[in-house]
């Protein structure tokens, strides 16, 4: 059991990073074009966020199996930051009316997100 959340854990960077650039990207394509705020960046910005919720349940649940070094303290501090930044535009957005909704705090959610994530993987060492 032990092996296979570890191997999920480490399998779902990818997914997660797969949805960061993806939500990085259209948001700054809708900030150039001027498009019309739309549903598929609130999609591409919540499978990410959702995606990294995901992976901080697979870490707490490695570390409850006794996975844990003092060693990842920096890396759990960097990849709460990095689900609490990334969770902060989609929530925003989700109550803010239509004509007030905007691409930019999902890029800059996304942005900081994916640099709090690189952080965190460099924190392990």
């Amino acid at each position: 059991m032990n092996n296979f959340l570890f191997n999920a854990h480490s399998g779902l960077r990818y997914i997660i990073l797969l949805f960061g650039v993806l939500t990085l990207a259209y948001s700054i394509y809708g900030i150039i074009s001027g498009k019309a705020y739309d549903s598929k960046i609130r999609i591409l910005a919540s499978s990410f966020v959702g995606s990294i919720h995901l992976q901080l349940l697979l870490g707490f649940a490695l570390i409850l199996t006794g996975r844990f070094q003092p060693a990842l303290i920096g890396h759990i501090f960097m990849m709460l930051l990095a689900a609490a930044v990334g969770q902060i535009p989609v929530s925003i957005m989700r109550r803010r009316p239509v004509e007030q909704k905007s691409y930019l705090p999902h890029g800059v959610g996304a942005l900081l997100a994916l640099v709090f994530i690189i952080l965190g993987i460099r924190a392990i060492g």
